[in-house]
């Protein structure tokens, strides 16, 4: 059967040409869009080009200076640093998020409460940064007396492997174990303490200690101090809290001076063996029954002092990376602080969610069809998921970290909410130093607008790839 087609020249006469009215013929609609013209002129266009200007003046935004703003930009220590923690934020936080956003967009598919498990996973982006940083910031506090969770689980784990002693030591208080040494003792190898004189069976030894807190000893229930009766075949003592008031005498317990209880001892023969231990008793004595002949000390146990975990400052201004014997400002540069990932941890908390809803949404996109096929020709789970699945999802995975990057770039409000003041240096980013330079530390215009100027050209080119990607991705 013939296909019957019209001449060009008769459909011509029937699709009528495309009018083209003049632009006046569209005054009303123009009227609606004047004020949002207004205001994008106010509040992006001029301030892209007043902050361009305000960079090449001083500080009063009167005398030209050229590109001496930018000069302090690329000189100073200080913004050195923000930028290396700018460079750390991009490099580690968009993989990482991106990462845990496609972990938990896949779970979402293979598990039956996927509804509760995406509403946990989504509800943090749902606070506010602000709040969200003073809630992490008292996770991983560790300003004694005070504990976040994250220490107080660390102490947990570490005091079952290493349990603290009943007198420990505080270093930040400058204390040693030589330190309390007081009568008969003297410091001995790897933080213990040894008896000055040796000890035959038989014989009493008295060993008096100064430095212990007595609220201690009120917790432990200790007792008046007294000296033992000597044994034969039986090396006896006391350890008490050489400390009385009222007395000068140190070489006997007076009335007033406590044992230390369940202090660890161990009996150490003249060539350094330890052939016993024991503890002491609520009044500080101690007994070393069967002790044959032979010239004896008695040994203080390090144990006794441990401290047990003294917990991580992750606020502060600790690096992760080893400097060795460089300089200072290259110590600065090329260190990790602790601070920078513990701050990205709960970043991750809050935008993980973001992540995974878009990432879900590009796996519920891709054909069942194409992944039914693949399982069918024999292919497991895991060559599914990388020969199929992501380079199929690869053009969402690639806005979502590009987006990450640019939300990264600006960071700004979890730093200067979650870092305390004393490390908030050493966290510092681009657009913090913007808010500092500008309207904190002394109004610095100048530098501050050249500090946007720099952020600005970083942001814009990955934003206008963004936007590409999108549309070429259909969203």
């Amino acid at each position: 059967m013939a296909i019957l087609e019209a001449p060009s020249d008769q459909l011509a006469d029937v699709v009528p040409a495309p009018r083209h009215r003049p632009w006046w013929r569209h005054t009303s609609s123009l009227l609606f869009l004047v004020p949002a013209t207004i205001w994008l002129l106010a509040i992006v266009i001029y301030p892209v080009f007043a902050t361009i200007r305000y960079s090449l003046f001083d500080e009063t935004a009167s005398h030209f200076v050229g590109l001496s703003n930018f000069k302090t930009l690329f000189t100073s220590d200080d913004l050195l640093v923000a930028f290396r923690n700018n460079i750390i934020w991009v490099v580690i936080f968009p993989f990482f998020v991106t990462f845990f956003g496609l972990v938990f967009a896949v779970l979402t598919e293979r598990i039956g409460w996927a509804t509760v498990f995406k509403t946990i996973i989504v509800m943090p982006i749902v606070f506010s940064t602000t709040a969200s940083a003073l809630v992490w910031a008292e996770i991983f506090t560790n300003s004694q007396p005070q504990i976040g969770a994250v220490n107080a689980f660390l102490e947990t784990v570490s005091d079952w492997f290493n349990p603290p002693g009943l007198y420990p030591i505080s270093s930040s208080a400058g204390q040693t174990v030589a330190g309390l040494a007081s009568y008969g003792l003297h410091p001995g190898a790897s933080n213990t303490l040894l008896s000055s004189s040796t000890v035959h069976p038989g014989g009493v030894v008295r060993l008096g200690m100064v430095g212990i807190v007595p609220t201690t000893l009120q917790t432990l229930g200790a007792e008046q101090a007294h000296l033992p009766n000597a044994a034969s075949g039986v090396v006896s003592g006391v350890v008490w809290r050489d400390f009385s008031p009222t007395s000068s005498n140190l070489t006997t317990p007076q009335a007033g001076e406590d044992g230390l209880p369940d202090m660890r001892l161990a009996l150490v023969s003249s060539a350094g063996a330890q052939l016993a231990s024991t503890s002491t008793d609520a009044h500080g004595t101690f007994q070393f029954t069967g002790v044959r002949p032979g010239t004896y000390h008695v040994e203080v146990a390090a144990s006794n002092f441990g401290s047990g975990f003294a917990g991580v400052n992750w606020l502060g201004s600790q690096s992760l990376t080893p400097t060795g014997g460089a300089g200072q400002t290259a110590q600065a540069l090329f260190s990790v602080p602790l601070i920078d990932m513990s701050m990205i941890i709960a970043y991750l908390w809050i935008w993980a969610g973001f992540a995974m809803v878009i990432l879900a949404a590009g796996l519920a996109s891709i054909d069942r069809a194409v992944l039914e096929a693949t399982r069918i020709d024999g292919a497991t789970e895991l060559q599914t998921f990388r020969r199929v699945t992501m380079p199929l999802l690869a053009p969402v995975l690639t806005v979502v970290f590009v987006t990450m990057v640019i939300n990264v770039l600006k960071i700004f409000d979890i730093v200067i909410n979650m870092a305390p003041g004393s490390s908030q240096q050493q966290a510092n980013t681009l657009a913090l130093s913007i808010y500092n330079d500008g309207f904190t530390s002394g109004i610095h215009t100048g530098l501050a607008s050249a500090i946007a100027v720099v952020l600005f050209v970083l942001v814009v080119p990955a934003m206008l790839w963004n936007l590409k990607k999108l549309k070429a991705s259909g969203y």
